[in-house]
C-alpha cells in the first residue's frame, strides 16, 4: 500500500485519506500523507486501537478527524442541507451514482446474497412499487 500510494502521488503523498478500517495499519497511511494532510476515520472494521506515529502527525502537521453519519442524520439542519445537496447534485448530473444491479423488493433475500458475495461494482438498488 505504501509503495502504491507513493507511486500514484509521485512521492508527494495523499492530501486527504478516508479510512473505514482503522486499527494498527493506520500508521502506514499517515506515513504516506502529504504535509498538512487530512485524515478521516469513518469506520472501525478493525476495532483494535490505531497506532499513530507522533512524528508523522507533528512533522507533517496532519489533521485527524473522526466521522460517523449520525453527525448529520441526528441534526435536522445538517440533514436538510445534505438532502438538498444530494438532490440538486443528482438533478444537475454532478453526482452520477453507478448502479450495479437492481432488485425488486420481493427479491430482497437475493439482493442480500448478491451484496454478501461482494462482487458488485457500484450500488445495489432495491425498488419498492
Amino acid at each position: 500500500m505504501v509503495s502504491e500510494i507513493n507511486r500514484e502521488t509521485n512521492n508527494v503523498g495523499a492530501h486527504i485519506v478516508f479510512d473505514p478500517v482503522g486499527g494498527p495499519d493506520v500508521a502506514k497511511l499517515t506515513q504516506v500523507m502529504a504535509p498538512l494532510g487530512m485524515f478521516f476515520q469513518y469506520g472501525a472494521l478493525d476495532s483494535r486501537d490505531m497506532l499513530l506515529p507522533v512524528f508523522d502527525i507533528l512533522g507533517k502537521h496532519l489533521t485527524l478527524r473522526g466521522y460517523e453519519l449520525f453527525e448529520i442524520t441526528t441534526n435536522p439542519e445538517k440533514m436538510a442541507h445534505a438532502k438538498a445537496l444530494v438532490t440538486e447534485s443528482l438533478r444537475s448530473g454532478k453526482l452520477k451514482p453507478v448502479i450495479d444491479k437492481t432488485f425488486a423488493l420481493e427479491d430482497i433475500a437475493e439482493a442480500q446474497r448478491y451484496m454478501e458475495a461482494n462482487g458488485q461494482v457500484g450500488k445495489i438498488v432495491v425498488t419498492v412499487n
